[in-house]
């Protein structure tokens, strides 16, 4: 099964924010790959190449953004079809704003076992209770995804995807960086509680091998 990170930022600067001494973005595409996501892909505008250095050495691929007039839904649609031209068989992807720079590698595999037994559904990674990104977002709703407002904004986005009849997981992970993003530093992090059972509802041998444009 493959899911694909996307990791989406409105600006260089978000893209490279500090993030424990790393840029954001790498951080984050290391985090995607360590938990099993495949291909990874970064939006983001590059004007004077640093964001491509901050990847080197990365599995990853950065995507010049969609046109500013498609609105955040096109700069999502633009990751997810990079994704799909480079890995064909890509299932679903997990929608990653920047920001969310300490989201770890455990939440990833966590929704990925996840998405294997429930194939069409979004599945939305919690903290305590509360709903945070990577979202994942399956292949087959992506079509739907791409109809929605071009002035929408991500949260509402994805409440659109809702309201045309999608359905929706919560999947606790215990993770805090799904919810608490860059400008709280790693040290003053909510204890991470560790998920409360595997995502798919049965074991498995752990490990394989990831709002939402940042504003």
């Amino acid at each position: 099964m493959t899911v694909a990170a996307a990791i989406l930022a409105a600006r260089p600067e978000s893209a490279l924010a500090v993030a424990d001494g790393q840029p954001a973005v790498r951080r984050i595409a290391d985090a995607a790959w360590s938990g099993g996501a495949l291909p990874i892909v970064v939006v983001s505008f590059d004007p004077d190449g640093a964001v491509l250095r901050a990847l080197a050495g990365a599995p990853a691929t950065l995507e010049a953004p969609a046109p500013i007039e498609a609105g955040p839904v096109g700069q999502i649609v633009r990751a997810a079809d990079a994704a799909l031209r480079l890995v064909r068989e890509t299932a679903a992807v997990l929608v990653w704003p920047a920001r969310l720079c300490w989201v770890g590698p455990e939440t990833v595999t966590t929704l990925i076992e996840a998405f294997g037994t429930r194939p069409d559904v979004v599945l939305e990674p919690t903290y305590r209770g509360e709903a945070g990104w990577p979202k994942l977002l399956p292949a087959t709703r992506l079509e739907t995804f791409r109809a929605l407002p071009v002035d929408a904004m991500p949260d509402d986005l994805f409440e659109g995807l809702r309201a045309a009849g999608v359905a929706f997981e919560a999947v606790e992970t215990g993770d805090p960086g799904v919810v608490v993003d860059g400008r709280t530093p790693r040290a003053e992090l909510p204890p991470y509680d560790g998920p409360s059972g595997p995502g798919a509802g049965h074991a498995h041998e752990w490990g394989e091998g990831v709002a939402a444009i940042d504003p």
